[in-house]
């Protein structure tokens, strides 16, 4: 792990080493800013293929029927992928 001390400047901003920003930032230009009590994260933002998740939701009929209303739908989701 390599570790940099760098200044902040008065907007907020920081200066990702050169090296850094080639090597971890292949993908694009986009991080993700995660804030913990006294951590902050930056974590690069690489495009995730969904399509891999395709077909992989079970689901019984019921569900199905609550398509209508999303609210309920999730509400119902969440509880059985918590079980």
């Amino acid at each position: 792990m390599n570790t940099e001390i760098k200044k902040v400047d008065s907007q907020g901003r920081i200066v990702l080493p050169r090296d850094w920003r080639e090597k971890e930032l292949k993908e694009g230009d986009e991080v993700i800013i995660m804030e913990e009590e006294g951590i902050l994260k930056i974590i690069p933002k690489k495009k995730i293929d969904l399509t891999q998740f395709f077909d992989s939701l079970e689901y019984d009929d019921n569900l199905v029927d609550n398509l209508e209303n999303w609210s309920e739908f999730e509400n119902i989701l969440l509880k059985k992928n918590n079980r």
